[in-house]
């Protein structure tokens, strides 16, 4: 299974690639005011779907833009076509596709995958997490000082009057600095090859970030919600590794 998800994944990348050199403004709407998806988004699941449809007809799909098809199968597969659509449409490189693959409600596999960056990240329940075929883990710092951290604003997308400026003020000082990506999977997966050291953002949905917090957790590192619980993207997400890990609930 991890063979086909890797290839797939990386199908859908090439075709971001080259689709993203062509957006014309005619190729976005808009979910609300602030957040845009492309004709684009919607190809790439689309063509993800029908590759799944071919290999795997009775597994059920969660996809960000076309919703959940089936409720009869124990595997689910999570869909996000393009993580950084923002991103992706000011022909940045931080955006990426990302797929997790549940079995009775655990994922059991993920990969994200950066096309922009040829960067491929992977990792099954029974290994570890890899990137580009080289097994990585979290960071071993153990002082937030030391840290280098990453965050999202989806919460301002949405126009949430409880949002992430509040805690971005109180931690960031206590860093040694801080980074935007875009891409709550790419966020993720440098958490999870120690290119950061930790990461959190709220008002995120499960498509972007059943990959990458599996990633995580195969690579050594810890993934809770704002209460150190499991109940994440619900109650926000927290991603680093064991020795930060309190440090960081303090914040919250």
């Amino acid at each position: 299974m991890i063979t086909f998800l890797k290839n797939l994944i990386q199908q859908a990348g090439i075709i971001c690639k080259e689709e993203q050199h062509h957006l014309l403004p005619a190729d976005v709407d808009f979910k609300n005011r602030k957040d845009l998806v492309t004709t684009i988004d919607k190809k790439i699941e689309n063509f993800i779907i029908e590759k799944i449809r071919i290999k795997y007809p009775t597994h059920d799909i969660l996809g960000e833009e076309t919703g959940r098809s089936g409720f009869s199968s124990d595997y689910l597969w999570i869909i996000d076509p393009i993580d950084g659509t923002t991103s992706f449409f000011h022909q940045q490189p931080f955006y990426s596709v990302s797929i997790a693959i549940q079995y009775q409600g655990q994922v059991i596999c993920g990969a994200v995958y950066a096309p922009r960056l040829d960067e491929l990240f992977y990792a099954e329940k029974s290994t570890g997490a890899f990137l580009n075929g080289q097994p990585i883990r979290v960071s071993g710092t153990n002082d937030l000082i030391n840290s280098v951290m990453a965050t999202g604003f989806a919460c301002l997308r949405a126009d949430a009057e409880h949002n992430n400026l509040s805690y971005f003020n109180k931690i960031v000082p206590q860093l040694r600095d801080i980074r935007r990506f875009g891409s709550a999977a790419i966020d993720l997966c440098y958490v999870a090859c120690g290119k950061l050291d930790g990461y959190w953002e709220m008002n995120l949905n499960t498509y972007d970030i059943a990959a990458g917090a599996f990633i995580v957790e195969k690579a050594g590192g810890v993934v809770c919600d704002f209460d150190g619980s499991v109940h994440f993207p619900e109650k926000g997400i927290i991603s680093t590794n064991s020795f930060l890990i309190k440090k960081l609930l303090d914040n919250f």
